[in-house]
């Protein structure tokens, strides 16, 4: 590995331009958001039985545009119902951003909103100290696991929060993606980053098997335009690389034969699929709910 490369979340502006590329690219968010639409009522159908008061914890909440959607859907599916609703969220920047989407957002009158600048681990620590072991109707984790160290411990602790009819949501990139090829492929080769790790929907299955809790999962079909990774000097291209690798400036500092071989890997059916002179990037996510 050439000693220059380094993550691309050791530059946070590179990263944050490189991850709104990513959305505008990919349809991240749409299939995201089509599993709130179709699937997920049925999935809260009995969160809030008889409750007055419905209790929801959003690990890793980011900017809350997921979040509100989801918010939306309990609220159709629960009218009137008082709900609570607290993220834990390490970004104080996208704690903003979601405070800003709430006060623009209508019909949130029902639904108190608590923000912890925390990570997961941190708040664990935080509640345990405490001895404050509070119940959630429904916790939901959409892409953040890759940002946790010891991955089935917080699995089991917010399990273990779990009501008697709650759910665990984890959305995360699918063991089918062109993701989890590249990953497992060129991770050795690639700035290894503390913060991040290259998980999928395959490895989080075979842990929640091992540790024996009951899940079901959806597929969540989803692609990335990667056409401009192919056009040399494209800036755009250059960024959406550096997203694909976590890599920061990878078209400089990797050496030539790993920018090949990545380059030749990401044209390969089980990464992209050409279609009408564009590159689509296997972007699939998988849905994992989990019983109590």
């Amino acid at each position: 590995m050439a000693s220059s490369m380094r993550s691309l979340l050791s530059d946070h502006s590179r990263y944050v331009e490189a991850f709104r590329l990513f959305l505008e690219n990919s349809t991240e968010h749409q299939c995201m958001l089509e599993f709130i639409e179709k699937k997920l009522p049925g999935i809260i159908s009995s969160i809030g039985n008889g409750k007055s008061a419905i209790n929801i914890l959003s690990v890793g909440g980011g900017s809350g545009e997921i979040d509100l959607q989801i918010l939306s859907k309990v609220q159709g599916k629960y009218p009137g119902v008082t709900i609570s609703n607290e993220v834990i969220e390490p970004s104080g920047e996208q704690i903003l951003s979601y405070k800003e989407r709430v006060a623009t957002t209508p019909n949130l009158e029902n639904i108190k909103f608590t923000w912890h600048k925390e990570t997961s681990s941190e708040y664990k620590s935080r509640m345990n100290e405490k001895k404050v072991f509070k119940k959630w109707d429904f916790i939901h984790m959409i892409q953040m696991l890759y940002y946790v160290k010891d991955i089935p411990a917080t699995i089991k602790y917010f399990h273990g929060l779990l009501e008697a009819k709650a759910k665990l949501l984890i959305i995360l990139v699918s063991g089918t993606s062109g993701w989890a090829r590249l990953w497992k492929k060129y991770g050795p080769r690639l700035p290894l980053n503390d913060l991040c790790l290259y998980v999928s929907s395959a490895d989080i299955k075979e842990q929640l098997t091992t540790i024996g809790l009951k899940y079901q999962v959806y597929e969540l079909p989803s692609t990335m335009d990667i056409t401009n990774c192919f056009i040399k000097g494209n800036k755009e291209g250059e960024l959406l690389m550096d997203f694909l690798t976590e890599t920061c400036d990878f078209s400089k500092t990797s050496s030539l034969d790993l920018k090949n071989e990545i380059m030749e890997e990401l044209k390969k059916p089980e990464c992209s699929e050409e279609k009408d002179g564009k590159v689509f990037f296997n972007n699939n996510l998988s849905a994992i709910v989990i019983e109590p």
